[in-house]
């Protein structure tokens, strides 16, 4: 007599492999594999499309413009410079809104720059006299030269100067243009620079 197995029993190993496997992946059909690539292709679509329309904005309208913002630099003679764009040249301060281009882009001239000077310069270049309302550019302080007219850039209380220079000679100057030193080439040419003679009977001469 045949035994009759429940038919659950009987297939049992296959009820069991039909079971969901752990993580859900049984639930994702290849209809849902393929529009989730879908979607994330379009996405990278969409932005290499947003990336390519920023290149062709630039390119036709050119590079934001420079911000503006001078910068301090020394020049070769250890004075008080303005550093053009080229970040190379460093041209004398009191070259600067002088009428003459210096830099090569002409940054040195521009309206912004110049516009109400000395108030639209920036600080490093400019340098007050003993009268308030007078003002120099800062590489002509302690130069030997009077620029401030009342000798405040060369002399204390205002400026506080080195020595003359090996190409000067020290003493009261007679000479409206200069103030506590005069260069030696006047020394010795039969006319008096200093008040006191010394620069015709003293300085050795240049």
């Amino acid at each position: 007599m045949n035994k009759i197995f429940p038919q659950g029993d009987a297939n049992g190993s296959a009820a069991a492999g039909s079971k969901a496997l752990p993580g859900g992946e049984a639930n994702c059909s290849p209809c849902c594999c393929s529009r989730r690539g879908a979607c994330l292709s379009a996405f990278l679509m969409l932005l290499l499309t947003a990336l390519a329309a920023l290149i062709a904005l630039v390119a036709i309208l050119g590079p934001p413009p420079r911000t503006p913002g001078a910068q301090a630099c020394v020049t070769q003679t250890n004075r008080t410079g303005f550093l053009c764009d080229d970040r190379s040249s460093c041209i004398p301060a009191s070259s600067v809104c002088d009428g003459v281009r210096a830099c090569a882009h002409g940054e040195d001239e521009e309206e912004a720059l110049c516009r109400a000077v000395p108030q639209s310069l920036p600080g490093f270049l400019v340098a007050h006299c003993g009268d308030p309302a007078s003002w120099i550019y800062s590489d002509q302080m302690c130069d030997g030269i009077n620029n401030c007219g009342d000798c405040s850039d060369e002399l204390s209380p205002v400026t506080t100067c080195p020595p003359c220079g090996p190409g000067w000679w020290r003493c009261p100057s007679t000479v409206f243009r200069y103030c506590s030193c005069i260069p030696r080439s006047l020394c010795r040419d039969h006319v008096q620079h200093c008040f006191d003679w010394s620069d015709e009977y003293s300085c050795p001469g240049p």
